[in-house]
């Protein structure tokens, strides 16, 4: 699918240039990531707006400290803007939130998994896109909703299933 004639307009800022040797065109990849989540699990019909951050483990350690109390880097956060604005016209785009990404913490994530980056990228976006849409994974029931969703929504983009057993060698 190619994102630049969604109706879901995603920004991406590349804050840590290793993303650029790490990964081939990843601002393309997460416009489809974003795009793939929308259509598959979105409002019908109803256009968002998703920023994404490509940034490195010190700022994403930074925003989980500040916003979540853990002084730690993670892989991917998500900050959802809230309900669409009563009044904005079904047609227009209205701003779902924020992902940010840390680019040490998901390679050494996709290296232990043995799956490529680029894979393991799409599924981070695919995966705080399904956040910000209100889905969680606390509960047992809602993480296997999250994890069907995310699985069809890789296999449709061709990523492998990123939830099958791991080869423990």
């Amino acid at each position: 699918m190619d994102n630049d004639s969604s109706s879901h307009p995603t920004e991406v800022t590349v804050e840590a240039e290793g993303w650029y040797a790490a990964v081939t065109d990843p601002e393309t990849i997460c416009r489809r990531a974003v795009a793939a989540a929308l259509d598959a699990a979105g409002p019908p019909g109803s256009p968002a707006e998703v920023t994404v951050l490509l940034t490195d483990d010190g700022a994403i350690r930074a925003l989980n400290r500040a916003f979540r109390g853990k002084d730690a880097p993670t892989d991917v956060l998500s900050f959802p803007a809230g309900p669409r604005a009563p009044g904005v016209p079904a047609d227009q785009p209205w701003p779902l939130g924020d992902i940010a990404i840390a680019l040490e913490t998901s390679a050494r994530d996709a290296a232990a998994a043995g799956k490529p980056l680029a894979d393991h990228l799409a599924h981070l976006v695919v995966h705080g896109t399904l956040h910000l849409l209100g889905h969680d994974h606390e509960e047992p029931a809602a993480a296997e909703v999250m994890e069907a969703l995310e699985r069809r929504i890789l296999a449709g983009l061709g990523i492998a299933d990123p939830y099958a057993a791991e080869v423990v060698s």
